[in-house]
């Protein structure tokens, strides 16, 4: 081991303040050494030993728990000496702090480029038992010997036997009972080889927690520590555990487990796309954290294939029967849609135009506008709450196989916490003196600026949402000037390209691009909002953040649906009196048919869009990086590279970690039951969606990527209360659409009351003639002055126009005023609304009182493991007690009988 001085390493300029400082202090449960010796140790050099596939330090014996990677400064080529010598004294300080703790660390040189050093980091059997005990994990006591209960589909095994993995490859894991460690009785854990007792996922995850609080300077009583920084102020390049392999064949060291291989093998493979996920492999690999997402990935994905079948068969229900749409028909007819003159839908550019150039859209909406519909946005009401019923109860049986029942009580602080509580309070439930970062006041202030920041941030989108309100306007004025008039039938493009779906297709394309734009800037505020905020716990700190980012997301993506749902077309005024926004824009207007098709549309383009975008950016962007590295690094390929050395040229996972991936799904799910009513198909295309993003994935976690460290998580965190919120508002926003956006409601009451006398004509109850009493008349001398000039040539010399909504007629007593059809239908609209809601909340009420969150066998699985490891450690307590009461009797026997001794003789 190298020693130098330590006065030579820690001349520490104060003004050296670039990566921030952090008073830290009480730290002491955190066992971290301090600057008090007198020595500075760095790590001994080694040269690499010839062995790609090692995973040991060059004797062979010591494992490589992480890697540390930094760039020499001596070889840096460029003239900031002082600047390097800043961060090779840092470096050198924080190295040797962790010797001092107790880690060993081993360097070697890059195979391929002599400036980059790796440092190999091993912690040993002592370090692991001390910081073990301090993180309160579990580790095994015995065995378990709970007999598994069969299951009621055990009986199709001969069915689902080949969804299953190959058991010959990825063996099921032995089950434990488990407590957490404590050094004083480490006779009663199941140790019985050293070197298996701490898995390699959990040897990573105690060297982080160390890396993760090592102090590296001191100025002022001022410290600045933890990998963290270091890494992002360049000292370090990076720092990561090691793959166990390579992912395309299995090591050549006999004791590898060969667990990445296996993984791609049976789970990122193409050709592994229809089997089910070793999950009980990916947890042990990757940790909890990463498991629990893809357990819930492939449950949701589960879930999905009874929602598509249901959607399919509305769908088609729609299709097979949009021959006997009336309405649709009437505006196709040449003697009818042909004959009805609608009024301008803009003042100045837009000519009166003909009903049946609608028709090819009107057909369209007749597949979704259907009575299909209705009937499965109430199965969607009922599906959503028996999907986030039954995964509770999943993810109850998944806390008790990977033992993470009680991990809110073993979570630790954030070293970032610690290192700000400097306020003293008074427990109120231990009443003892406690640190804490801030007072209650500032508190408040911070809670009110990080709310006022991402306020500010929804008000902006909002704002971008006008925007691109104002472009319909504005465009739809072009368009209508620009397309064709007249319908003639032989043009095919004409048949489907009118102003309104120009429009429509327009705009969802910008909306599109100002949602990824804004999307890239806000991530960077919400993470600096949530780091002022300083959560206490990593678990905390995600759920904060998911929040802030998810009501940002929400109403980035979701609020051009909101407004063609429930705003576009329902305050434009009449031909007449048109209403204007900001005094200057008309108000848009829906096709005859509703703007449910046009919501369609906008649906398909942002699910679309952002599926090829997600899959642009997973996919393409880290494969082509890694091709670009190995393309810079192609003089040295011929030379055999270390483990290490293979996996620093992979790309690092981003700072949010999985954040990204649940976002990106809870997005999805909120399109699947949000407006699932004017696109039944959404389903299908999500499913179909997850099938390969749960396998994009793992593709590119066990390729593309470098090992992430190991985390615990005993749920999905604040995803959950976000999927039971949508799963509330859903049900409100598809009676919403089924009554407002479509035309379903109004049709009812026209077959209903208004076809049959005393308000219809006809004998009996029909669709014929629905399309005439839902188009009221304008007379044309109404327009005001310069409507008049507006050019109609071709269309015959017409003195009315029709337009979409249900008023009087001109010459009428209450002429263009709403008319007795439009209260009816009002009142309709309302009365399902109200009825739809109680039926749909009635039923997911039941739902989830029938359902409980933890299934009655794994709540007693608890309470047996739990009740038999107090029986066990108990048991062995009164062992060691018995058997040093005995010691303790023997000797107080031999001390009585060599006080007697004398007397007798």
């Amino acid at each position: 081991m190298q020693v130098m001085t330590r006065d030579t390493l820690l001349e520490m300029e104060e003004d050296d303040d670039e990566d921030g400082d952090i008073a830290l202090e009480n730290l002491e449960q955190t066992v971290i050494s301090n600057f008090g010796a007198h020595e500075i140790r760095t790590p001994d050099f080694e040269e690499f030993n010839g062995k790609p596939d090692s995973l040991f330090f060059n004797d062979g014996q010591r494992k490589i728990d992480f890697i540390l990677v930094y760039e020499d400064e001596s070889r840096k080529e460029n003239n900031k000496k002082s600047s390097n010598e800043k961060q090779r004294r840092k470096r050198q300080a924080y190295e040797s702090n962790l010797i001092c703790d107790g880690l060993q660390l081993e360097a070697t040189r890059s195979v391929l480029d002599d400036k980059l050093v790796f440092v190999k980091v091993h912690a040993p059997w002592e370090v692991l038992c001390t910081y073990a005990e301090i993180m309160h994990i579990k580790l095994p006591l015995k065995p378990n010997d709970l007999k598994t209960r069969l299951s009621a589909f055990d009986s199709f095994n001969w069915f689902t036997k080949f969804l299953q993995v190959d058991e010959t490859l990825i063996k099921p894991e032995q089950e434990f009972f488990t407590a957490p460690f404590e050094k004083d009785r480490m006779n009663d854990f199941y140790i019985h080889d050293r070197d298996a007792f701490f898995n390699p996922a959990t040897r990573s995850r105690i060297v982080y927690f160390i890396l993760c609080r090592i102090k590296y300077q001191v100025t002022d009583s001022v410290s600045k520590f933890g990998i963290k920084k270091l890494v992002s102020s360049g000292i370090y390049k990076a720092a990561f555990p090691l793959h166990d392999c390579q992912f395309n064949h299995q090591s050549e060291d006999p004791s590898c487990p060969n667990e990445r291989y296996l993984l791609y093998r049976e789970w990122a493979h193409p050709r592994s796309l229809y089997k089910k996920q070793p999950l009980d492999l990916i947890r042990k690999y990757y940790g909890e954290k990463i498991g629990i997402y893809f357990a819930w990935l492939g449950y949701y994905t589960q879930m999905l294939l009874l929602a598509a079948v249901v959607g399919v068969a509305c769908f088609l229900y729609g299709y097979y029967n949009q021959d006997n749409c009336t309405w649709s028909k009437e505006v196709c007819n040449p003697d009818i849609g042909g004959n009805i003159i609608m009024c301008p839908q803009c003042d100045r550019l837009c000519p009166f135009w003909k009903l049946n150039i609608t028709c090819e859209s009107s057909k369209k909406l007749c597949i979704f506008d259907s009575f299909g519909t209705l009937v499965f946005a109430v199965f969607m009401g009922v599906w959503v709450t028996l999907f986030l019923e039954f995964w509770k109860r999943r993810q109850a049986e998944l806390e008790y196989e990977w033992d993470t029942v009680e991990l809110q009580q073993e979570e630790q602080p954030r070293p970032e916490y610690e290192a700000r509580c400097t306020h003293v309070v008074i427990n109120e439930i231990t009443q003892e003196e406690e640190r804490v970062p801030f007072t209650t006041w500032g508190k408040c202030v911070r809670v009110a600026l990080c709310a006022s920041a991402v306020l500010f941030w929804i008000l902006l989108i909002i704002a971008s949402v006008i925007g691109i309100i104002v472009y319909r306007l504005s465009v739809f004025i072009v368009f209508s000037a620009q397309l064709p008039k007249h319908f003639n039938g032989t043009d095919p493009i004409q048949k489907y390209l009118t102003p309104q779906t120009a429009t429509s297709i327009t705009a969802s394309i910008i909306s599109f691009i100002i949602i990824m734009i804004l999307n890239t800037i806000y991530e960077k505020v919400a993470i600096m909002i949530t780091n002022f905020e300083l959560p206490r716990t990593q678990t905390d700190y995600e759920n904060s953040l998911t929040m802030k980012m998810f009501l940002f997301q929400f109403v980035n993506y979701y609020s051009s649906c909101f407004y063609i749902a429930f705003f576009k077309g329902k305050f434009v005024g009449y031909p007449g009196d048109p209403v204007y926004w900001l005094g200057k824009y008309r108000n848009e207007e829906c096709e005859p048919g509703g703007c449910l098709l046009e919501l369609t549309t906008q649906l398909t383009i942002i699910m679309g869009g952002k599926a090829i975008w997600n899959n642009i950016q997973e996919v393409l962007l880290p494969w082509i990086k890694n091709l670009i590295r190995r393309y810079h690094r192609v003089s040295g390929s011929e030379k055999i590279t270390p483990r290490w050395e293979q996996d620093y040229h992979l790309q690092p996972m981003g700072k949010l970690g999985l954040f990204y991936e649940y976002l990106e799904m809870i997005i999805q799910f909120g399109f699947v039951t949000l407006f699932v009513a004017s696109f039944p198909l959404a389903p299908l295309l999500a499913l179909v969606n997850n099938i390969l993003e749960i396998r994009v994935d793992a593709w590119k976690m066990t390729t593309q990527y470098r090992r992430m460290v190991p985390q615990k998580a005993q749920d999905i965190g604040a995803w959950q209360p976000i999927m039971q919120g949508i799963a509330i508002l859903a049900v409100v926003t598809n009676a919403m659409i089924i009554a407002f956006t479509s035309d379903m409601i109004p049709r009812l009451v026209y077959y209903w009351s208004f076809s049959v006398p005393p308000y219809g004509e006809h004998t009996h109850y029909t669709m014929d003639g629905y399309i005439n009493s839902t188009l009221s008349i304008f007379n044309i001398m109404d327009f005001k002055s310069e409507r008049r000039e507006n050019p109609y040539s071709g269309l015959g010399n017409h003195t009315t126009c029709r337009y979409r909504d249900f008023r009087y007629p001109p010459g009428h007593p209450q002429e263009y005023k709403h008319n007795i059809y439009y209260w009816h239908v009002i009142a309709s609209k309302l009365a399902f609304i109200i009825v739809m809601e109680h039926v749909i909340y009635s039923v997911k009420f039941f739902i989830s009182y029938a359902i409980p969150d933890v299934s009655k066998s794994t709540k007693s699985k608890i309470k047996r493991e739990k009740y038999l490891t107090q029986k066990l450690l108990r048991e062995n307590h009164l062992k060691d007690v018995t058997k040093n009461m005995g010691v303790i009797a023997e000797k107080m026997m031999g001390v009585v009988d060599n006080s007697l001794r004398p007397k007798s003789e």
